[in-house]
């Protein structure tokens, strides 16, 4: 999914809800029915479309809505199922999103029918939509409101034959979902889904697993090493795959040198090497140049590695925060040694942090421990 970039003149909510994907929308239903004013629906939804936020679009486009589709919901549900366009390609395995310009036919669902006698047909309708454009965040108002019968449901659909919807389970149940509000169910509660979808044969699925447990991480570290310890021993998923799968789900606490994270993908968390020459060799900075550093590791024995680095940045209030960047992973053998230099560019516009001068630090981790610390100063 593309993200917006400061001072590339970039709009996503452009972008994702303009007058053509607008027009787009209303041609599916006035294709469906020719009765829908297609004209109107396009003229009223652009008239306040561009002053908007790209969430407030989609809440815009469905409220708009409201008044072309039918006002009695299971009439207006029976409307949406018939607008839709062909489910998005079965046979891709991953990075299928859909066309955003469907996420305002889930919030329509949520406005129109979260009540107790709509729940059958809204989640049958948010299922169909789903299959054109992941109603994750549409779904949680269902667990949030009816968490013991739309829990019920996902549980079906975890073993459904459409790869969308069985991601929906993971992705909808996230404890941390991204631009989505949190869940009132326990962060654990979803771990039974997980444990039918870890043997997916889909990555866009165990991506999304892979994901939520890192989100259960942060809060149930040991709970989630335990959970991956299961799936191991049971070999349901392909031992590759769930190499791939662990290392993903346990990027936090590898950051975080979690030493029983480190463990189980097999890395020492005291590894039997020497650093030497660690050095920066530009003392001196201003925002937009690059930092320079160099190193070398010697092995004592023959060892797999995980070398990232960690800048602490200074922030506006002079305290300092880490973030940590990878390097590479390799494998040393005893009495090898290798140099390594990396290259840092301080992004002046960066979407993530930004930059204030003063004295930064850089410090080696390797498997999660600290080899050294130098200094820059930024400008």
């Amino acid at each position: 999914m593309a993200t917006p970039q400061k001072g590339t003149g970039f709009s996503l909510k452009d972008q994702l809800f303009n007058q053509d994907r607008v027009s787009y929308l209303a041609s599916c239903f006035e294709t469906a029915d020719a009765r829908f004013d297609a004209t109107g629906f396009v003229a009223e939804t652009m008239k306040d479309l561009k002053k908007l936020e790209l969430k407030e679009r989609i809440v815009h486009i469905a409220s708009t809505l409201e008044r072309y589709l039918a006002s009695d919901y299971k009439v207006a549900a029976k409307q949406i199922a018939a607008a839709l366009p062909p489910p998005l390609d079965p046979t891709k395995r991953d990075d299928d999103f859909g066309d955003f310009i469907f996420a305002p036919l889930g919030e329509y669902v949520v406005r129109n029918g979260l009540e107790k006698r709509h729940l059958k047909l809204s989640l049958r309708t948010i299922k169909a939509i789903t299959q054109r454009f992941s109603m994750e965040d549409a779904i949680r108002a269902f667990i949030n409101t009816h968490p013991t019968e739309t829990l019920s449901t996902l549980e079906k659909w975890s073993t459904d034959r459409n790869y969308h919807v069985r991601r929906l389970v993971s992705e909808g149940t996230r404890p941390r979902l991204p631009w989505s509000g949190r869940l009132s169910i326990d962060t654990t509660t979803a771990i039974p889904l997980l444990n039918t979808l870890h043997a997916d044969p889909t990555r866009y699925v165990t991506r999304s697993v892979s994901n939520h447990l890192n989100d259960i991480a942060k809060t149930h570290p040991d709970l989630v090493l335990e959970t991956l310890k299961q799936w191991q021993q049971i070999g349901q998923q392909d031992a590759s795959e769930l190499q791939w799968m662990c290392k993903h789900a346990l990027r936090t606490l590898v950051k975080q040198g979690d030493r029983k994270a480190l463990a189980l993908l097999g890395f020492s968390p005291n590894p039997k090497i020497t650093v030497t020459d660690f050095a920066i060799h530009t003392p001196q900075v201003r925002p937009g140049d690059a930092i320079e550093f160099t190193f070398e590791i010697t092995g004592r024995k023959n060892e797999s590695l995980l070398i990232d680095y960690v800048i602490d940045f200074v922030k506006a209030n002079g305290s300092t925060s880490p973030k940590v960047h990878k390097i590479k992973q390799l494998q040393i053998k005893k009495g090898e040694t290798i140099s390594l230099k990396k290259r840092h560019v301080l992004r002046d516009a960066a979407t993530t942090y930004s930059l204030y001068p003063g004295i930064h630090y850089v410090t080696l981790q390797i498997n999660g421990q600290s080899f050294g610390t130098q200094s820059f100063d930024l400008q």
